[in-house]
């Protein structure tokens, strides 16, 4: 198994703090929201860390050379949405985690086996406002989204971290080279690859706490989550 970390974003609704570090490299509790990720990679035996850069791509070489990573540059980090982003990394998808770096992970919900199928990491969230709901039957498997709106209950949604299986993963590779050499994929996400084809995979949902990770996109979401934390 390996790991993919999603690391090339400009995190503008991060700014000021931003202007100068990666929003990964921003530090909660003492230490970077790249850094506790890796950490829990490590402890779980996940040793082959891809980290994939893009803004001040340079910042990360102190960290890549700490931990013996796989660093991959996007220089069109700005140009195109996170699709081309996996499409850099796409010979790693098999058998592999993809976490969004931008996560703060509280507990390590990641598993030192191997999954038997797919996985998307859910945690059950009060303000899903256009956020992912995960859709998924009796037995876990997932078969669709909704997109979150205001008035909805607390739900399960797509919590930026997913394993995938050495099938599924060459299957979204394929699907993003597709995407890729079609040519019109500058607003395109590969989340949407994936969701788009979840009929032809074999993805189920794996529940977590609800405070196991917080997304940091924005300054209320890193006070909010600075308030949950009591840091």
């Amino acid at each position: 198994m390996r790991a993919i970390l999603m690391a090339a974003g400009m995190g503008t609704r991060l700014r000021p703090l931003t202007e100068t570090t990666p929003k990964s490299l921003i530090e909660v509790n003492g230490m970077s929201l790249l850094e506790r990720q890796i950490i829990n990679l490590k402890e779980v035996g996940i040793n082959e860390i891809i980290v994939l850069t893009g803004y001040l791509h340079e910042k990360f070489d102190e960290i890549v050379n700490k931990y013996n990573l796989i660093k991959v540059i996007n220089d069109k980090y700005d140009v195109y949405n996170n699709i081309y982003t996996m499409y850099l990394v796409r010979q790693y998808l098999e058998d592999a985690f993809v976490i969004d770096a931008d996560n703060y992970i509280t507990r390590n919900f990641l598993p030192k086996d191997k999954p038997v199928t797919s996985v998307y990491y859910s945690a059950c969230k009060e303000n899903i406002i256009g956020e992912w709901i995960l859709k998924y039957d009796d037995s876990g498997r997932i078969f669709g989204v909704d997109i979150g709106k205001e008035g909805d209950e607390p739900s399960y949604i797509m919590s930026g971290a997913s394993f995938w299986t050495s099938k599924d993963g060459a299957f979204i590779s394929q699907k993003v080279e597709e995407a890729i050499d079609k040519g019109d994929f500058r607003d395109l996400y590969w989340d949407s690859i994936a969701v788009d084809n979840l009929d032809k995979m074999d993805v189920y949902i794996e529940k977590i706490n609800s405070n196991d990770i917080f997304e940091i996109d924005s300054l209320e979401d890193l006070e909010y989550l600075k308030k949950t934390l009591k840091l």
